[in-house]
């Protein structure tokens, strides 16, 4: 029987106590008797020593609600432990006092401040944005490292992922992307949005020494959970972090850049829900609606017209066992508009940050550069870079098998180009902040061991006008 007092009716707004649990799986409690309790309404549970813990209901059918607990469910009994549902969802305060701030998974602060007291909260599942209304991105965002600006460019309202494997610095790279991305030649509001799920507090200290002593943090909003916090947070940390960001865009007409790690540890989350809830698992024990569930975080990155702020999202995730065909990268890369791999062969080589060009890719590159937005050259820059690192590889793979001396004279130089590439294009120190004009500098410096006749894909007009002076004799 459903406790109340004798004030209480079923129908009337103040929520019922319910004291009908019917069983407790792990995360997730089951509620009988319950009307009409809405998918994701938002929850208290009373303990039976006074403790409150918060949760959310993830399914409603016949009445029988199931009740994901964000927090351990140790303590909680059939009898005497009570749930009242609240009639409403999630909600998150917002203000701009968010900015410089540290929060939970959850949205309560970390860093010792005041709660965000603010007359407008908004709803975490936030609105679907309508693909009639969205803007194409057309703006360049500054990474300062030279192998995502210049080869794989970032655009303003994409979504580019980040795929690395564990022990792969991929939590140096988000710290320097976090400190060093810009908007070039611009004076509009930026501001990053920061979401880490399911990270050591080694790792915690990490990124919040780095935001701190760089200055990072006095525009950029970080939400945390920590891999000792309830899993089931990890659902609503990204949740957060997007509702935020959305709220500084669109409100505030601030240009977000939101960077989510480890999406991995998302969706382990998600499956560790869906066995608590006995669903019929999917590919390697993921729920079916995996797909379905990463679109709805990763579609509210993007422009709106008439609106100007903007949203660009840079997920990072940690392949299992460096298995790019693994569902989470997989159906990633369905979503999002390209994706940036980590190259585990060019971590040993000593490279930093070890990005491999050949395997990524920036499907709105071509939107976001050329005269007026980076410069005149570097779509026909990039393609050769690429071009030559290829045929490099190739001939490096050769002259392990035949040595060196057996290639050509023009392969060799291809070899040079290849290491050269590496070396001094990709490799840069992680406190390093190259402009465009810098990184494209680089790239024709290397591209100037190419006699004329082998850059052919680059205008001749441009090779005449920025290709380096030393290389006129080639």
């Amino acid at each position: 029987m459903a406790a109340k007092s004798s004030k209480n009716v079923p129908n009337a707004d103040v929520p019922i106590d319910y004291r009908t649990i019917d069983r407790i799986a792990g995360p997730l409690l089951f509620v009988r008797d319950v009307a009409n309790a809405a998918y994701g309404e938002i929850v208290e549970i009373a303990l039976p020593d006074g403790t409150r813990r918060q949760g959310q209901v993830l399914d409603s059918r016949k009445g029988l609600a199931i009740v994901q607990v964000f927090g351990p469910t140790m303590g909680m009994n059939l009898t005497q432990t009570s749930v009242k549902f609240m009639g409403e969802v999630a909600r998150l305060p917002v203000s701009d006092e968010m900015l410089g701030r540290v929060f939970t998974g959850l949205g309560e602060p970390r860093d010792g401040g005041p709660r965000i007291v603010s007359e407008q909260s908004l709803e975490i599942v936030g609105n679907a944005m309508n693909p009639y209304s969205r803007e194409e991105p057309s703006e360049f965002i500054q990474t300062g490292l030279s192998n995502i600006d210049v080869m794989n460019t970032l655009v303003r309202g994409q979504k580019l992922p980040i795929f690395s494997g564990a022990g792969l610095p991929h939590n140096q790279l988000a710290a320097q992307i976090v400190r060093q991305a810009k908007l070039r030649n611009s004076t509009e509001n930026f501001a990053v949005v920061f979401a880490a799920m399911g990270i050591t507090s080694e790792e915690a200290n990490f990124f919040l020494k780095e935001f701190e002593t760089t200055g990072a943090l006095e525009r950029t909003v970080v939400f945390m959970n920590l891999s000792s916090d309830p899993s089931m947070e990890r659902v609503i940390t990204p949740r957060m972090a997007l509702t935020t960001a959305e709220f500084l865009a669109y409100e505030r007409d601030m240009h977000i850049l939101v960077v989510l790690t480890d999406m991995t540890n998302y969706c382990e989350a998600l499956r560790e829900i869906a066995s608590a809830r006995e669903e019929v698992p999917g590919r390697r024990g993921y729920p079916g609606y995996l797909y379905t569930d990463l679109a709805t975080l990763y579609e509210r990155a993007g422009k709106i017209q008439g609106r100007k702020g903007s949203i660009t999202q840079l997920p990072i995730l940690t392949m299992p066992a460096d298995d790019i065909t693994h569902p989470i990268p997989d159906l990633t890369g369905y979503i999002t508009e390209g994706q940036i791999v980590a190259s585990r062969d060019l971590q040993r080589r000593g490279v930093y940050p070890p990005i491999d060009v050949l395997t990524s890719l920036s499907r709105l590159m071509n939107q976001g550069i050329g005269k007026g937005r980076t410069r005149e050259d570097h779509r026909g820059v990039a393609d050769q870079l690429y071009a030559s690192y290829a045929t490099g590889k190739d001939q490096r793979a050769l002259s392990a098998i035949v040595g060196e001396e057996a290639l050509s004279a023009i392969d060799r130089v291809y070899l040079k180009i290849a290491e050269r590439f590496e070396s001094e294009f990709v490799n840069q120190r992680p406190d390093e902040d190259r402009t465009i004009d810098e990184s494209l500098a680089i790239g024709w410096d290397i591209l100037a061991d190419l006699p004329e006749s082998e850059l052919k894909r680059i205008k001749p007009e441009l090779i005449a006008k920025y290709r380096p002076q030393r290389a006129a004799k080639a």
